[in-house]
C-alpha cells in the first residue's frame, strides 16, 4: 500500500501503512493518539486494511512526530521507505512467521499442561510441571500482551492485550500461589486448586484465532495485490543501439522502453515504433484487443499481444491510469461506511466497560458466591469475562467486508470511491441516466445532410462550419468535424467563439454571427427553419436521429445534420434488470422529445425527460430526492457533473485513459452497462453481509459476557471454563472475516 498524499483545504493529507495492530480497540488508540498529535486536523484508522489517514499542517507535525506518538503506544507507521507496500507486506510476513512458531511451541507446551490438569491433578508435583510448562507459554510466547497491555496503560488506554494480560497474568499467578503456599487454603478447609491450564490454553488459542484472522484478512486484499502483480518489475530501456534491463522504479518520463510479445506494458506512454494488438481489458472493460501503431497511446498493466514495439515514456509511478485505479481501490477500502463510526465509538468504550464488569464479577461472586469457593470462582470467572469479551470480531464486521466488496467490484470493472457509496447504494430505487455516451455508445456518425443553399457558396460555409464545431466539446460536434474532414474542408480562424449550455455554439466571422446546435439556438437567435425542414426533421427523428441545424443569426437555415448514435448493445439487458430490482430508471437528454422517445422505446425506459440543459438534470434529480427517493445517476462524468453532483451515488462511465475516477462515487471501468446493475447488487450484498457481521459480533458479546459472568450458575449451576471462552472469541474472528470472504463468490 503505498503513502498516499493529498493537498485538502487545509493542510496535507497522506495515508500511512501501521504495524502491529492486532484488534479494533488497537486501532482506537492509534486513531486517538494521532488526533491528539499536535499539528494534526483529523485522522482516522482502519484496522482491516492496517492503515491510518492523517490531516495535518506540515508547519506544525511532521511524519516523524506522527511516528512517535504512535511509537508510544506500542505500535509504529512507515513513513520513509521508497516502497511503504513492499515494506508492509514484509513485515506482515515476518510477523506472521512469527505468529507461526508462538502458536506452535504454544500448542505444544499447552497440550500436556491441559492433560494433566484434566488428568494428573492428584499426581505428585503435577502442579509444579504444569508451572514450568505454562511460565514460559504466558510470559515469552505471550509476552507481546504484557508489553503492549503496559504501553496502552501508561497513557490511559486499553485494548485487547489488556484483557488478554490480565486474564492469563491473574490465572498464572493465582495459580502459582496455590502451587507454592497450598497450606493457606488448607488451614481454612478449602481445596487449593490451579488453573495453570486456563492461562496456557487461553494464550494458545488467542494466537491459534490471530494466525487464523491473519490468513483470513490476507485473502481480503487480494484484489489489490492483483493490480499491483500488473506491473513488471523490470523494463528493457533502449538508449542508441543499447538495449539494458533496468527495475520499473528507475524508468523515467522520455525513456524509450520495448516491448516484446506477451510482456505487460509497464508504464504509460506512446508508441515510436512498432505495431500491435494490446489487451486493454484491465483499463476499458473491453475484451477485444485495440490495434496500436506509431502515435497511439499505452497504458500501464495492458497486455501485448503477438507484435512487439517501442514506445516513449509519458507517465510513470503514482501517475500511470494503473496506479490511479490502485490508489482509487486502497482509498475506498480504507474509508469507514456511517455505521464504522457506530462501532469505532462503541470498541473505544468496550474494553473498560468489560473491566468494570470483570471487576463486578469478582466482587459478586466475593460477596454471594459460596463460602468456601467464593474467592477462586469469582477469580475464574472475572478471567472468563477478560477473555471471552474480546472485541476483534466487532472491529473486523464492517471494514473485512468493506475491503472485500470494493475488490469485488474493482475485479469486475467497478471502481468505488468510499465505504459510504457502498451503503448508499444499497438504498437506491431511482437510476437517473444520461443518453449520449451512457445509453448510447458515445461515437456518433453523421448518416443524413442537406444543404439548403446553391452548391456554390457551401465551400465557405463549411469552412466557418468546421472551424465552430472544432471548438466545441460536444460528442455531436465531433461526428460534424470528422464528416467535415473526411471532405477535405480546409479550416478558417473565426471572429469569436462561445458555447451555449445546451444549445450548441455560436461565432462570428466577417461580420456575421452563425450558429450551430439545436432548435432552441435557432429561435433565440431568430433564425428560421422552413416548413420543408420541418418534415424532413419529423422523418430523421423518428428514426432515433439527433438533428443539428447550421444558420445564420436571423436568417433561413443553411444546412441540417441527421447524427445517430447506436444504442449500446447492453443497455435494454440492463435496464431490465434494474427494472426487475425494483428500481425505477429514467432517461435525461438534452436531445429532442421524439429521438429521446425513439431512443427509450428501444431499451424499455418509460421515463423520459427531453430537451433538458445539465443544470435542470440536477434540479430533476433533486426533485425525485424531495419525493424521498435514493438517487443514482450514470453519466459520462463530465458534461454531466451538475448532475452526478446533486445524486446520492453518482456513477461516471470510464473511458480509457480518461475514466472520471475523481468525479464520480463509482466509476464504472467497462462500456457495459450491466456494470450499472451489477454496482447495485454489489451494494447491497455488501450491506447485508455487514448487517450478518455486526449482529452476530454484538451477540456473541451479549450472550458471552453474561453467560462468562455466571448467569446460569444459580438456575443450572452452570461455568463457562476460560478454555472455552478462548475458543470461542478466536473462532468469532475466524467467522465475521469468513463470512465477509464469501463476497469474493458472490454473483452480481
Amino acid at each position: 500500500m503505498n503513502t498516499i498524499e493529498r493537498k485538502p483545504a487545509f493542510g496535507i493529507r497522506k495515508t500511512y501503512p501501521v504495524l502491529d495492530m492486532s484488534c479494533a480497540a488497537c486501532a482506537v488508540s492509534v486513531e486517538s493518539m494521532l488526533k491528539h498529535t499536535a499539528g494534526v486536523q483529523d485522522a482516522g484508522v482502519n484496522y482491516a486494511n492496517q492503515t491510518a489517514w492523517v490531516q495535518y499542517d506540515p508547519q506544525i507535525a511532521t511524519p516523524e512526530s506522527l511516528q512517535k506518538a504512535v511509537q508510544s503506544v506500542g505500535y509504529d507507521l512507515i513513513i520513509d521507505a521508497e516502497d511503504p507496500n513492499v515494506v508492509q507486506e514484509e513485515a506482515r510476513q515476518q510477523q506472521y512467521a512469527e505468529l507461526k512458531q508462538r502458536t506452535i511451541w504454544s500448542v505444544v507446551l499447552s497440550v500436556p499442561v491441559l492433560l494433566l490438569g484434566m488428568f494428573g491433578m492428584n499426581w505428585p508435583f503435577a502442579n509444579y510441571i504444569m508451572l514450568v510448562l505454562t511460565a514460559p507459554v504466558v510470559f515469552w510466547l505471550g509476552r507481546s500482551y504484557f508489553v503492549n497491555a503496559w504501553r496502552q496503560a501508561r497513557h490511559g488506554m486499553a485494548n485487547m492485550d489488556t484483557l488478554v494480560a490480565l486474564s492469563t497474568g491473574i490465572a498464572f499467578l493465582f495459580s502459582t500461589f496455590n502451587t507454592l503456599y497450598p497450606q493457606f487454603w488448607l488451614d481454612r478447609g478449602q481445596m487449593p486448586h490451579v488453573y495453570f491450564e486456563a492461562a496456557a490454553v487461553i494464550i494458545a488459542f488467542i494466537s491459534l484465532g490471530k494466525l487464523l484472522e491473519e490468513r483470513a484478512k490476507s485473502n481480503t486484499g487480494s484484489a489489490i495485490k492483483k493490480l499491483i502483480g500488473m506491473q513488471p518489475q523490470t523494463v528493457r530501456v533502449v538508449a542508441g543501439d543499447v538495449e539494458r534491463e533496468i527495475p520499473l522504479a528507475e524508468v523515467q518520463i522520455g525513456h524509450t522502453l520495448v516491448v516484446r510479445p506477451g510482456e505487460r506494458i509497464a508504464v504509460d506512454g506512446t508508441v515510436v515504433s512498432g505495431s500491435s494488438y494490446i489487451d486493454e481489458s484491465l483499463i476499458s472493460g473491453e475484451p477485444v484487443p485495440v490495434s496500436k501503431a506509431t502515435g497511439d497511446a499505452v497504458f500501464a498493466g495492458t497486455i501485448n499481444q503477438k507484435g512487439a514495439f517501442r514506445f516513449e515514456a509519458r507517465k510513470v509511478g503514482a501517475d500511470t491510469v494503473l496506479a490511479r485505479i490502485i490508489r482509487s481501490v486502497q482509498d475506498a477500502q480504507g474509508s469507514k461506511a456511517p455505521v464504522q463510526q457506530l462501532v469505532d465509538r462503541v470498541a473505544g468504550v468496550f474494553v473498560p466497560v468489560v473491566l468494570g464488569v470483570a471487576l463486578l464479577t469478582f466482587l459478586g461472586w466475593l460477596l454471594f458466591g459460596p463460602p468456601d469457593t467464593a474467592l477462586t470462582t469469582g477469580l475464574l470467572t472475572a478471567v472468563t469475562v477478560l477473555v471471552i469479551a474480546c472485541p476483534c470480531a466487532l472491529g473486523l464486521a464492517t471494514p473485512t467486508a468493506i475491503m472485500v466488496g470494493i475488490g469485488k467490484g474493482a475485479e469486475s470493472n467497478i471502481l468505488i470511491k468510499d465505504a459510504e457509496s457502498l451503503e448508499l447504494g444499497n438504498k437506491v430505487d431511482a437510476v437517473v441516466l444520461d443518453k449520449t455516451g451512457t445509453i448510447t455508445e458515445g461515437k456518433p456518425t453523421v448518416t443524413d445532410s442537406k444543404w439548403l443553399i446553391g452548391t456554390a457558396n457551401t465551400a465557405l460555409l463549411e469552412s466557418i462550419l468546421l472551424a465552430l464545431e472544432s471548438q466545441s466539446e460536444h460528442p455531436l460536434a465531433d461526428a460534424i468535424v470528422a464528416h467535415l474532414t473526411k471532405s477535405g474542408v480546409a479550416q478558417l480562424e473565426l471572429d469569436g467563439f462561445e458555447s451555449v449550455t445546451g444549445q450548441g455554439v455560436t461565432g462570428q466571422y466577417q461580420g456575421d454571427t452563425y450558429l450551430i446546435g439545436n432548435r432552441r439556438l435557432l429561435t433565440e437567435n431568430g433564425a428560421r427553419v422552413p416548413a420543408n425542414v420541418d418534415k424532413l426533421v419529423d422523418m430523421w427523428e423518428s428514426q432515433a436521429k439527433t438533428v443539428v441545424f447550421f444558420a445564420s443569426a436571423h436568417q433561413p437555415v443553411l444546412a441540417v445534420f441527421a447524427i445517430a448514435d447506436p444504442v449500446r448493445s447492453s443497455a435494454r439487458q440492463a435496464i431490465g434488470q434494474l427494472q426487475q430490482q425494483g428500481i425505477t430508471t429514467y432517461m435525461l437528454t438534452g436531445d429532442n422529445v421524439r429521438t429521446a422517445a425513439a431512443v427509450a422505446e428501444q431499451v424499455g425506459i418509460q421515463q423520459v425527460q427531453a430537451g433538458v440543459l445539465p443544470a435542470e438534470k440536477a434540479s430533476f434529480i433533486q426533485q425525485l430526492q424531495r419525493q424521498g427517493h435514493t438517487v443514482a445517476m450514470v453519466g459520462d462524468g463530465i458534461n454531466d457533473a451538475p448532475a452526478l453532483a446533486q445524486a446520492d451515488v453518482s456513477m461516471a462511465m470510464g473511458r480509457g485513459a480518461d475514466i472520471a475516477l475523481d468525479v464520480a462515487r463509482m466509476t464504472l471501468i467497462s462500456t457495459d452497462l450491466t456494470s450499472v446493475p451489477k454496482a447495485l447488487t454489489l451494494a447491497r450484498k455488501t450491506v447485508r453481509t455487514i448487517r450478518q457481521n455486526l449482529f452476530w459480533a454484538f451477540i456473541y458479546n451479549l450472550i458471552g459476557i453474561p453467560i462468562a459472568a455466571g448467569i446460569l450458575y444459580p438456575a443450572f449451576g452452570f461455568l463457562l471454563s476460560p478454555m472455552i471462552a478462548s475458543a470461542a472469541m478466536a473462532l468469532s474472528s475466524v467467522s465475521v472475516v469468513s463470512n465477509s470472504l464469501r463476497l469474493r463468490g458472490a454473483k452480481l
